[in-house]
């Protein structure tokens, strides 16, 4: 294992229409799970921690901001590895800036990062990040990035805000973000959310199965403790499918739903997903 992917929490503040929180029939929201360093250290040894390339902190249900141990996780894991590479995505509106700035102070090093994910300006990001607060989100990459972190501006682009992608690239320059980047969406588009002119749709022929979990040898652990082969498979809740258990029905013509459905595909989708990607310094 080189790579490996937590999910530090099940809640977020927010209810993107798209999200697994609000698809999935099965997610609890009234069942609040923080996943702790006990728990991590009952599924990984210090010495399996310490081979690590890469830690980070997404998940299917929760945004790591609202963890009640993330800082203390990072922290644990920088102290057995302090070469490991650490990122977090979020969509930025929670906690103050001084646990930003904490944060900040833990990614110190040279291509540790924050995926901040923000779909527009003030006037448009809330319409699909809904119950988001536009000035605590500002406020909060400032403090990170005024602090020495690397903060990366994903960008979901629908026709609601595609005639700000510049706008929002010009913003985070301004701010100081690393990286700027923009996409379309994969996932079906429901009313209110439109598909932009002018965009090439992601969605890619079927071909072979090419697992981006076994290709940088990673796993998934999400916010109750489970282990699973990689986020895909653990956004079922109701299993602990590993790669292994899946890789067997590939070549048959009945290959696992979400293999086939996530990583099949003659151009792999995770590393051409981006259709805009600028690095600002």
């Amino acid at each position: 294992m080189k790579v490996l992917h937590l999910e530090s929490t099940d809640v977020c503040q927010l209810a993107c229409p798209l999200c697994a929180r609000e698809t999935n029939p099965k997610f609890n929201k009234k069942e609040h799970n923080h996943l702790t360093i006990e728990k991590i250290s009952k599924l990984l040894s210090v010495d399996s921690i310490s081979k690590l390339e890469k830690m980070f902190m997404c998940g299917n249900y929760g945004d790591p901001a609202a963890g009640k141990h993330t800082l203390e996780i990072y922290e644990y894991f920088r102290n057995i590895n302090t070469g490991i590479v650490l990122g977090m995505n979020t969509n930025a509106g929670l906690q103050s800036p001084d646990w930003w700035y904490r944060l900040a102070c833990i990614f110190n090093q040279t291509y540790d990062y924050v995926v901040f994910s923000i779909d527009g300006l003030e006037d448009t990001n809330h319409i699909y990040r809904r119950n988001i607060n536009w000035q605590k989100l500002m406020e909060n990459c400032a403090s990170f990035i005024n602090a020495g972190g690397s903060a990366h501006w994903d960008m979901l682009v629908y026709k609601h805000n595609q005639h700000q992608v510049y706008a929002c690239e010009q913003l985070a320059k301004d701010l100081g973000f690393t990286w700027f980047r923009a996409k379309v969406s994969k996932r079906p588009y429901i009313a209110g959310l439109e598909f932009p002119s002018g965009w090439t749709n992601p969605i890619v022929d079927r071909g072979e199965i090419f697992c981006m979990a076994e290709q940088e040898q990673s796993i998934y652990i999400d916010a109750r403790g489970n282990m699973h082969g990689c986020c895909w498979l653990g956004n079922k809740l109701d299993n602990t499918l590993q790669v292994s258990d899946v890789k067997k029905t590939w070549n048959t013509n009945s290959p696992n739903k979400i293999c086939y459905e996530t990583c099949s595909a003659k151009t792999n989708s995770f590393k051409s997903q981006w259709q805009r990607e600028v690095q600002l310094k």
